[in-house]
């Protein structure tokens, strides 16, 4: 895939783009630049356009906060600014479409259309005979993510460097944690798109 980068361009995936992600109750909470999805305009969506189109779009860094998980610890949830939200909506968009037609039929986290409830209906169609189920999870996973393992998985099928900066510009932001900077080497944050 070539050429990526050009659709960023398109106001009509930013407004694509906001219509996915408004009614979120997540968009109120304020990112490190301290807007919130309320007053969204298509000033700012061609602003954003204008910052993409001559290279100057710089990711914010999130904001960490941290919220309760059952076993009684925490888990770091990132906030990204709200033209972030839509950069990276717009960018999953696109992903989407390139590889969302080739993965299994059996696999259900994480896409469109699919939940833990389409995997349980799967399972009750096609298995039989089970007993028991082993619920698992991998601790950290996204926490530990290694940047050049995933832009190396990219760049098999995407030949657009300039699609693939702007991915390493959002993995590389950092985040603020209490106001203070803190730079990211691994991991992406987990509360942004």
């Amino acid at each position: 895939y070539k050429k990526l980068y050009r659709n960023l361009y398109n106001p009509l995936f930013f407004l694509d783009a906001y219509q996915n992600i408004y009614a979120s109750e997540g968009n109120m909470t304020a990112g490190t630049d301290g807007k919130t999805i309320d007053g969204m305009s298509t000033k700012r969506i061609s602003g954003l356009v204008d910052k993409l189109r001559d290279f100057s779009y710089q990711p914010q860094p999130v904001r960490r906060v941290y919220i309760p998980k059952k076993n009684g610890k925490k888990r770091p949830l990132g906030i990204p600014s709200v033209e972030d939200k839509l950069v990276q909506e717009v960018i999953k968009n696109l992903l989407e479409s390139i590889y969302e037609p080739t993965f299994s039929k059996f696999s259900h986290g994480f896409r469109p259309e699919k939940s833990c409830h389409t995997a349980l209906i799967q399972v009750k169609g096609t298995f039989t005979g089970s007993r028991w189920f082993i619920e698992g999870d991998i601790e950290g996973f996204f926490d530990n993510i290694n940047h050049h393992i995933l832009i190396n998985i990219l760049r098999k099928r995407i030949d657009d460097e300039q699609f693939i900066s702007l991915i390493w510009k959002f993995l590389r932001a950092g985040y603020l944690e209490d106001w203070k900077f803190h730079k990211t080497f691994s991991g992406t944050p987990q509360g942004g798109i």
